[in-house]
């Protein structure tokens, strides 16, 4: 997707039941939606800190998480296994099922996780990693994301559009 670009349209069950879309996500001033999954051990790995970025931006930005992979062939990513890791993680934001991977395809996602954050207007203004150190939180010292939460929240342009991601790479259907 290119920087400034709206958000993709989109229409996916969450793990409660509900259906969500893109127009029940306006209420704050950014929009943060990561491509994610339950196998991946970089997915795993920044499942925390997502929660803790939740928290700290609780009223001001929202968070989604939406798994695309084939769960036919990775049925550790089944919609039933994503229901049983939200009750185990507590994840605080909707946590939806892409089962035609239409909406991977639509914001060009590549691997778990893949951040993408939108602006008040829901324009994209940064898409990529999370930060510079999957392994070792202690050791980042670039918080991508949050820098980008941060520029949406101000309506300026964060210090860098672009990170390449960096995780599993989607498991799509054959």
């Amino acid at each position: 997707m290119d920087i400034g670009n709206e958000a993709p349209q989109f229409n996916l069950k969450n793990i409660d039941g509900n259906t969500y879309e893109l127009k029940d996500f306006f209420d704050a001033d950014a929009l943060v939606i990561v491509f994610t999954c339950n196998h991946c051990p970089y997915a795993q790995a920044y499942e925390d800190r997502l929660k803790a970025l939740a928290d700290d931006y609780k009223g001001k930005a929202q968070f989604i998480l939406i798994n695309s992979n084939d769960s036919r062939h990775y049925p550790e990513d089944s919609y039933k296994a994503m229901q049983e890791a939200h009750g185990i993680k507590g994840f605080p934001f909707p946590y939806l099922h892409d089962e035609t991977q239409e909406v991977a395809k639509a914001f060009q996602a590549e691997c778990t996780p893949h951040a993408f954050v939108f602006g008040k207007e829901r324009k994209l203004v940064y898409e990529g990693a999370i930060d510079d150190n999957w392994k070792e939180e202690d050791l980042v010292m670039e918080q991508h994301l949050r820098e980008a939460i941060d520029a949406a929240l101000a309506g300026s342009k964060p210090p860098k559009e672009r990170v390449p991601p960096m995780g599993c790479s989607i498991k799509w259907k054959r």
